[in-house]
């Protein structure tokens, strides 16, 4: 399934996303007390990270607004087809509730950092991960803006 509006990737032409990037790093830091990145946080360093990082929006049946090289690559979906697609489909039917529960667990808590669980790709593949961090998305004025996750392809 594809997005029926898509938002244009980061490029240098948009300077990657710098406020999207910005409130991806700086919930994380909120939320963990550790910085995503170490040594560049800049929005193009965080769209090249060598790790995977997504998020989706707050609405009921969330959609992903983001999502890096590295989770394009692992769900085998570019830009144009992840973006605004329900983040429900990047899980098994038979898993959706185990999703509820996550996505609940850190709407309640801020953050988790001890995710673990098989995810689809766009050809059916199925992938297990583990040790994801997920967070809420605050902006400067703490409304809650959605949800992202990082995780290590492959651990």
């Amino acid at each position: 399934m594809s997005a029926t509006r898509v938002t244009p990737e980061p490029a240098l032409e948009n300077a990657y996303w710098p406020a999207h990037a910005e409130l991806l790093l700086h919930s994380y830091q909120h939320w963990t007390g550790r910085v995503l990145l170490v040594d560049d946080t800049t929005a193009r360093a965080l769209y090249h990270a060598p790790f995977a990082v997504l998020s989706h929006d707050a609405t009921p049946a969330p959609c992903f607004t983001y999502a890096n090289l590295v989770a394009q690559t692992v769900f085998e979906m570019p830009w144009p087809e992840i973006i605004g697609l329900p983040s429900r489909y990047s899980s098994e039917a038979l898993a959706q509730t185990e999703r509820a529960h996550l996505l609940e667990r850190v709407a309640t808590q801020g953050y988790i950092d001890d995710y673990s669980g098989v995810r689809i790709t766009r050809s059916g593949k199925r992938f297990l991960i583990q040790q994801a961090t997920v967070w809420n998305l605050l902006d400067r004025q703490g409304k809650r803006l959605g949800q992202a996750a990082c995780f290590m392809p492959g651990l």
